[in-house]
């Protein structure tokens, strides 16, 4: 099966979405639907119970429900429990929740446009531009996040290329991102207090600078990569680090010129209007459960 992964966003919320070419649709992780109509702190508990209701009444969607390899906030691809737009809409009738209707909106919207999209690859950037915009950042940051999103895609090319398989993917890119910034991708998003609850982004949480660094360190482990042609894992580390330390040079210059790290543990919510509203928000709503 060939198939293409993207992320759709519904509010902050992210949903994992795969094209399947052999049924030609869309499908959406069911537990990223619960999180994103319920507000669930733990989404994969309540489809479990949900699932389990629905089994015990028969529930022929259930029962028809695919499971296919997604890739988890650890960077793993874990199997993971998807329906098509027809079966989550039999499903969202079994989940209590005033965004219902806004939900099945936006995902009919969805499922048309994407397959636009992959028809024509420039309205998938745009659309993306659009998305960053409705959150409140910059065009400057915007530009400089899809060139960070092209030299991945070029650097995972690369690394199909060389036989490292996905599952080793975050191993690589821990050892990029350390290597530049001193901290792996876990430590990094613990360094920024990102919500592990909420699947923030790190990328999506850096600075215009920090942007450019991870880029140029992504972009120059592709460039080694292609050059030296490891045939391995450990030969893909070394490479990783190499092209890390590009970035980790490019770095220090500037640090010493700015005289300040540029590895901050500022993030979208602390500098994007709309971002910074709904953590006020959140905060005002866990104080008044407190109260």
């Amino acid at each position: 099966m060939s198939n293409k992964q993207t992320l759709q966003v519904f509010e902050h919320y992210k949903v994992r979405t795969i094209w399947d070419d052999e049924s030609q649709k869309w499908y959406f992780s069911v537990v990223d639907v619960c999180a994103a109509l319920t507000d669930s702190k733990d989404p994969t508990a309540y489809w479990r119970k949900l699932k389990q209701r629905l089994k015990e009444e028969g529930n022929e969607t259930v029962t028809n429900c695919h499971a296919f390899k997604l890739r988890a906030n650890d960077g793993k691809m874990r199997l993971t429990d998807v329906a098509d737009t027809e079966q989550l809409f039999r499903l969202i009738q079994s989940i209590p929740s005033p965004k219902a209707e806004p939900f099945k909106q936006w995902m009919a919207r969805v499922a048309t446009i994407r397959i636009d999209q992959m028809m024509n690859p420039e309205l998938s950037i745009e659309q993306a531009r659009e998305d960053y915009r409705k959150k409140g950042y910059s065009d400057r940051w915007i530009n400089q996040r899809l060139k960070g999103i092209e030299a991945r895609n070029e650097l995972t090319d690369e690394w199909k290329e060389r036989g490292v398989k996905d599952k080793d993917y975050g191993l690589l890119t821990d050892d990029i991102t350390k290597t530049w910034s001193g901290k792996t991708t876990g430590q990094y998003k613990r360094f920024k207090k990102l919500d592990p609850k909420k699947k923030e982004s790190l990328r999506d949480n850096m600075t215009t600078i920090e942007l450019a660094l991870n880029t140029l360190a992504e972009a120059s482990t592709a460039a080694i990569s292609r050059k030296e042609k490891p045939t391995t894992l450990d030969g893909n580390r070394k490479v990783a680090r190499k092209g890390g330390n590009v970035a980790k040079i490019a770095r220090t210059n500037l640090e010493e010129q700015l005289g300040q790290s540029v590895v901050t543990s500022q993030k979208a919510s602390d500098y994007l209007p709309q971002q910074k509203k709904m953590r006020e928000l959140e905060s005002k709503e866990n104080d008044d459960e407190q109260a």
